[in-house]
């Protein structure tokens, strides 16, 4: 009798991992397509040049898409946006072929990502941005060339993603050489 309930536990403990592991499977980033809309500006996300961002929230499976990274942070700083986050993911500018065209494909995940916060350099709708790279060697780079400083998403205060593009300098750039 007691071998029964030995193997009736063991198999619980089984099952139950599985679902675990089901739970914390990560989505993949998805394609960045003409269809994909700007949560908060509602325009299509390709009119802007610049970094962007993807969010993948539990059970959803379409994107939340953002035409700036810095959006994509910021919305998971809003008390008022779902916070059921699965994934989320930001243009991987080491990877980029110009700030005009940062892909389509190239994503990285947010939390692997090193940012240059506080460049000269702005995103599409004339805010400061946070420029996303998978190479710190590149990010430090682009410090150097365009001003800022060199982070890691949990180092990101909410200043940085929270200010309004009315914060921004007037005569700020909008774009960089690569």
């Amino acid at each position: 009798m007691t071998r029964p309930i030995a193997m009736s536990f063991i198999l619980s403990a089984l099952l139950l991992t599985g679902c675990e592991k089901a739970e914390t499977t990560v989505p993949k980033p998805l394609e960045l397509t003409s269809e994909a809309v700007d949560h908060f500006c509602g325009m299509n996300v390709l009119e802007h040049p610049g970094p962007k961002g993807q969010i993948i929230l539990r059970g959803g499976g379409k994107a939340v898409w953002f035409s700036s990274s810095r959006d994509a942070v910021a919305f998971t700083r809003l008390r008022e946006e779902p916070q059921d986050v699965a994934a989320i993911y930001v243009s991987d500018m080491s990877k980029a072929s110009s700030w005009e065209n940062p892909g389509s494909r190239n994503w990285i995940d947010a939390e692997r990502a090193f940012y240059v916060v506080g460049s000269k350099v702005h995103g599409g709708m004339g805010a400061p941005e946070t420029v996303p790279f998978s190479v710190r060697a590149d990010a430090n780079a682009f410090a150097h060339k365009n001003g800022g400083k060199v982070l890691i998403l949990n180092e990101i205060e909410d200043s940085d993603v929270l200010a309004t593009a009315s914060d921004a300098p007037v005569n700020a750039g909008s774009g960089t050489d690569g």
